[in-house]
């Protein structure tokens, strides 16, 4: 049976410490360059970020995570006005902020829970939301994860949390399991085994892989910024599951295997 291919999430981060291209595109011209640049080459979305959630790393404050993102958003708006754009924050006066400039979708990493007026701001928006599980936080997550079900609990969390938003007012849910927030490099491979665990939870499914440390701790490949071929590798290992989107750094990678997986239907 051919299945669509998922939408292609292109990474945009104006920050200076991201896991595998802080630094890179910290200027607001520099990331919507790069922004534009990615939509030639086949994204479907962009996500832009001002806060790494790297494992380890410091959260920034509301006005600096704005001060980095909107300016970000208002120039790719000049020049395309139809993308997608999803703001990834925690924060809902980031998110309502990057909404007014132009976002359509938030990415929240915390699956609801950093910020009481979120799903709120969401909801009142109307605009789409993915909602991602998170054991702990970015400082602590990676200090020895451990669950008795990893399948099991990850959905049990994003079907209450899904629930809760809805009971909020949000609309169109996509669902992220969070492979590498707080999860082993085993657990990380359990879940992507049984991603049809998390297809029906909300309205859409989100994956989200790219350069992650787990790739490497199976590869070999230490350099981050040196996984996406095992990146587009393991996109397409999974491309009999239902997911719905895939977030990715090489868009150009991926659209190269949309053609591919089209042209074999």
């Amino acid at each position: 049976m051919t299945r669509t291919f998922p939408r292609i999430m292109g990474i945009v981060n104006v920050t200076p410490d991201s896991f595998s291209d802080g630094g890179q595109f910290a200027s607001s011209q520099q990331a919507v360059e790069h922004a534009l640049k990615l939509v030639a080459s086949g994204a479907d979305i962009l996500d832009v970020g001002g806060e790494s959630t790297r494992p380890g790393s410091d959260g920034v404050s509301a006005q600096e995570e704005r001060n980095r993102v909107i300016p970000v958003i208002t120039g790719i708006r000049e020049v395309n006005p139809l993308i997608p754009i999803s703001i990834d924050t925690t924060k809902s006066d980031v998110a309502l902020a990057a909404i007014d400039a132009g976002a359509t979708m938030v990415n929240d990493v915390s699956g609801g829970r950093a910020d009481d007026n979120m799903l709120s701001i969401v909801a009142k928006s109307r605009v789409d939301y993915v909602l991602m599980h998170m054991k702990g936080t970015p400082q602590s997550m990676q200090d020895d994860p451990a669950y008795i079900n990893v399948v099991d609990e990850v959905a049990q969390f994003l079907r209450m949390q899904v629930n809760r938003a809805r009971d909020r007012g949000v609309e169109n849910i996509t669902v992220d399991p969070g492979i590498g927030f707080g999860k082993t490099a085993d657990h990380n491979i359990e879940l992507l085994r049984n991603l049809e665990a998390f297809t029906g939870i909300g309205d859409g499914l989100l994956v989200g892989v790219s350069r992650k440390r787990f790739l490497g701790s199976v590869t070999g490949v230490t350099d981050p910024a040196e996984r996406d071929v095992a990146t587009v590798l393991t996109h397409a290992l999974l491309l009999h599951q239902s997911v719905g989107i895939i977030r990715v750094h090489n868009v150009s990678f991926h659209a190269q295997l949309r053609s591919l997986a089209s042209a074999l239907g």
